[in-house]
């Protein structure tokens, strides 16, 4: 993929209020751990997770959403009626039907000459919709576009410590599968992107590649799609070990494909924000990549894996606290299970400034 004529905008996030701390998820999980024995902060020490957030209960992505499209559209200063494609882009989402992006884009007023869609692709969902917007501006069909993703653990996390808890069959061999679950945690970010005409910024975003590598379909699965309500969220069963390096080497081939695509070398490379799973995937990611993890934006230890929005929220936070400078050339680093990979280069010129998170 290439662009000559796509502007990344702008890139924002929202974050809960309530925190949750790792201790407190083992603390609840006492009777698993003094039934398999297992050594209070394991947890922590297996993912570098210390804490993540949770929405309010029963609170729905769309309702955040709406607040996040609201933020971006502000910070911008774009008019409304510029938005020809409008993409919600989260695992999680209000309804199998109708699509969420219909709520959100109506309580934004946003246009109605305006393709208005939900993108379901696990942890690559927003870098999925950046892409497709990207395509229908590079072709003229649009000025600019919006993708948003609301991410909600609660549910997840809930059922996780409950059915481990519960459930005899788990031992210490097989618990692993579903501990990944406890490692998510919730939050809502957006991106958007216009054409050279209306762009304030000239972030110009280069190009990329994709690479997929679906034999491995099944290393990390859901139950039956439970979207909507309190169910929002079933239960999971991940192979990490598997899914990591499996990812990792599917990046590595991504990778070797991307720095010629856009005609970079490694030491072009600025900054990096990539998807947020755990520090062991980190640290085999840039290694195999051969890149310094010095240049990446981390934020997991204190928001967990925030599935698609972790990357998107990553960049957020790293824009706003100055770690990417004008004159940055930024690689977003996606891989999700499927496994998928979206790799796109960014050459940074301009942040437009919000209120610092609170973190």
């Amino acid at each position: 993929m290439k662009y000559h004529r796509v502007f990344v905008e702008a890139v924002t996030a929202t974050l809960p209020e309530e925190v949750l701390t790792t201790d407190a998820i083992e603390a609840r999980l006492e009777p698993l751990y003094t039934r398999l024995k297992l050594p209070a902060g394991r947890l922590e020490l297996m993912t570098g997770i210390k804490e993540r957030r949770l929405w309010p209960q029963g609170e729905l992505p769309g309702e955040r959403s709406v607040h996040t499209v609201r933020k971006i559209l502000d910070v911008s200063g774009i008019d409304r009626s510029k938005i020809g494609c409008f993409v919600h882009a989260s695992v999680c989402r209000d309804f199998l039907e109708p699509a969420t992006a219909c709520r959100v884009h109506h309580a934004n007023g946003l246009s109605p000459d305006c393709a208005v869609y939900d993108v379901s692709n696990a942890c690559l969902g927003i870098l999925t919709g950046m892409t497709q917007i990207a395509n229908m501006i590079e072709l003229g069909q649009i000025e600019a576009g919006i993708v948003v993703g609301t991410e909600s653990s609660r549910s997840l996390v809930e059922a996780t410590i409950t059915h481990l808890n519960t459930n005899m069959e788990f031992n210490r061999k097989n618990v692993k599968a579903a501990f990944a679950s406890l490692t998510i945690g919730s939050g809502s970010a957006a991106v958007l992107l216009t054409n050279e005409r209306l762009t304030t910024t000239n972030n110009r975003l280069l190009g990329g590649v994709v690479r997929a590598n679906t034999e491995q379909c099944h290393l990390c699965q859901s139950d039956t799609d439970q979207s909507g309500g309190d169910a929002m969220h079933p239960l999971m069963n991940t192979d990490s070990e598997t899914l990591m390096s499996e990812g990792v080497a599917t990046a590595k081939l991504a990778f070797d494909d991307f720095l010629p695509a856009v005609g970079w070398k490694k030491e072009n490379i600025d900054r990096t924000f990539c998807h947020q799973v755990g520090k062991m995937h980190q640290q085999l990611l840039f290694e195999t990549l051969g890149l310094d993890p010095a240049i990446n934006f981390a934020t997991l230890s204190y928001l967990g894996n925030t599935g698609s929005v972790a990357l998107p929220t990553a960049a957020a936070i790293g824009l706003q606290t100055g770690f990417a400078q004008p004159g940055d050339n930024i690689v977003l680093l996606g891989i999700g299970s499927g496994i998928n990979v979206v790799m796109l280069a960014v050459h940074w010129q301009k942040t437009l400034m919000e209120k610092v998170f609170s973190l």
